[in-house]
């Protein structure tokens, strides 16, 4: 499986886990869209794969800068 697949112009990564039932990735993906990711899945005979994105919006430094 790649690791990285495009869907509609966007890079989408792989979470790594090959599902056999639908509703389990169903409710694996809400979880993902619930936690602010894009989420997309690829059926390929009886095994589902999930990608996700999440873009950035806010980055946070501590500490003092050198």
């Amino acid at each position: 499986m790649q690791l990285a697949r495009v869907f509609n112009g966007k890079k989408f990564m792989w979470d790594g886990k090959v599902y056999t039932d639908k509703k389990e990735l169903g409710e694996v993906r809400q979880k993902y869209q619930d936690d602010g990711f894009e989420a997309e899945m690829l059926e390929e005979g009886n095994q589902y794969f999930l990608f996700t994105r999440r873009v950035v919006t806010e980055v946070v430094v501590e500490g003092k800068p050198i």
